[in-house]
């Protein structure tokens, strides 16, 4: 069950939140009649019409949850603006022992035996097949899905049955940590495997990149100058669904060599202020520091926090200390990262 809409954003988040669930205790026993009766028309309008009020872009549906019998979904379907919000809305629901409550299309252990219909076919994913490609150390899989009814449907269609396979054998939110390049092929590429061998195939990913990482990168600033960078690598804002605050912080310094980047005894500051940075958000959990940069006398670091908690207090409370010379923070919503965009795996 599936509902699709326009653009456009919720007066207030959490008032809409907190009206859905009023909602949702309030019809409850309708919603749960309608499941037991399998009304899908009954039950499309009802959710529908709430799903809609939180907000007309996010998608529903009603599956077979973990632990509990049933599970609702409300997903951002990819949509970065949308996904702290939905994260938002599934912290915020009930105790149920008869629900669960995602803010992503969960893996199904049984994708391989699922079949749907798409444009009048029908469509099970243990006839899917993929070609696979792993850059060499990239925290990433491209894929090229093949199906038999592939050649048969445009690639709108196409795109569509394949992106809904992915979320069923990985999950939404793996997808979007993983998968790169999506390619729904209307021939089946050479040396393609079983669908359903691709979770293993991202475990095997993943397994190099579980310790935090650090990229090293140099380039030149608008003048010519010469820039230096560092950015968590992998850098994902799914890994962090709260974090849609984006704080800059500006530090100058006085010790600097010739190319302007830092030297002696404000190289040494600088990594004491980062230190003391990752030890704050240690303690707290509400904030991640995710690139910094280093020209002309002055380094910006990136930050992404939870607007709910006290991180900018915090950060502004540490940046006070900074006796190397000017200090300052900005800090704005940011729910996309970018601020960060050319660091982003």
């Amino acid at each position: 069950m599936r509902l699709f809409g326009r653009k456009s954003e919720p007066v207030d988040p959490a008032e809409a939140i907190a009206e859905f669930w009023t909602w949702w205790r309030d019809t409850r026993p309708e919603i749960d009649a309608g499941v037991e009766a399998g009304d899908v028309a009954h039950l499309d309008g009802l959710i529908g019409g709430a799903v809609t009020a939180l907000h007309p872009s996010l998608v529903w549906e009603i599956v077979s949850g973990g632990t509990a019998p049933r599970a609702l979904v409300v997903s951002a379907s990819g949509d970065p603006e949308l996904r702290s919000f939905v994260h938002r809305w599934a912290l915020a629901a009930p105790m149920d022992v008869q629900w669960e409550f995602h803010p992503s299309r969960q893996a199904d252990p049984r994708a391989a035996e699922l079949t749907t219909e798409v444009a009048g076919r029908p469509f099970g994913i243990d006839r899917m097949v993929l070609g696979l490609r792993v850059p060499p150390g990239t925290p990433r899989v491209d894929v090229s899905a093949f199906h038999p009814i592939f050649p048969d449907v445009d690639d709108e269609t196409r795109m569509e049955a394949t992106l809904l396979a992915l979320d069923r054998l990985l999950g939404e939110d793996e997808v979007a940590r993983w998968i790169g390049d999506i390619v729904a092929a209307e021939f089946e590429p050479i040396d393609a495997i079983p669908a359903i061998h691709l979770p293993a195939v991202v475990a095997d990913v993943a397994q190099g990149f579980r310790d935090e990482q650090w990229a090293l990168l140099e380039g030149q600033t608008a003048s010519g100058g010469r820039l230096t960078a560092a950015a968590l690598y992998p850098l994902r804002p799914v890994d962090h669904p709260l974090f849609d605050q984006h704080i800059g912080v500006t530090l100058t310094y006085r010790d600097a060599d010739e190319d302007g980047l830092p030297a002696g005894t404000s190289l040494d500051a600088l990594r004491d202020f980062e230190k003391r940075l990752a030890g704050l958000f240690g303690r707290t959990g509400s904030a991640v520091l995710a690139a910094h940069l280093s020209a002309e006398g002055t380094r910006v670091l990136h930050v992404y926090a939870d607007p709910t908690s006290d991180a900018v207090r915090e950060i502004e409370e540490l940046v006070a200390g900074w006796d190397e010379g000017q200090a300052w923070i900005d800090a704005e919503s940011d729910p996309s990262w970018s601020a960060v965009a050319h660091f982003l795996t």
